[in-house]
C-alpha cells in the first residue's frame, strides 16, 4: 500500500485550500459520494494534524496522509492523487 500526489494536485490544493507549506491534509473515509471501493463510501480531504498516520506523502511543502485506522478502505491498493487539468479538478484514484 502506498499513496502517490502529483505535484500538480498538491498546487491545486494549496491554491484552493489557502495551505502554506508545513500545512496538512487528512484523507479519510466519508460516507456518501462516488466512492470506488466501497459502495456507499468515499474518501474525503481535510486539513488536520496528524495523529497515527500510517501513510504519509510530502509534496509541494504539504503533507498528505492517511490515519491508520482509514487504511482498511484501501486494502492492498494504492492512493493515487491527480490533477485533472480539463476540469481543473482532482481525482482521488485507488488503483
Amino acid at each position: 500500500m502506498r499513496m502517490i500526489v502529483e505535484a500538480p494536485a498538491a498546487r491545486w490544493y494549496k491554491r484552493e485550500m489557502s495551505l502554506s507549506d508545513g500545512d496538512s491534509l487528512r484523507i479519510f473515509v466519508r460516507m456518501g459520494g462516488c466512492g470506488s471501493v466501497v459502495p456507499g463510501l468515499s474518501l474525503g480531504v481535510m486539513q488536520d494534524k496528524p495523529v497515527n498516520p500510517a501513510l504519509s506523502e510530502v509534496v509541494e511543502g504539504i503533507r498528505f496522509y492517511i490515519e491508520d485506522d482509514n487504511m482498511w478502505y484501501l486494502g492492498h491498493k494504492e492512493l493515487h492523487i491527480v490533477y485533472d487539468e480539463k476540469n481543473d479538478d482532482i481525482a482521488l484514484e485507488v488503483v
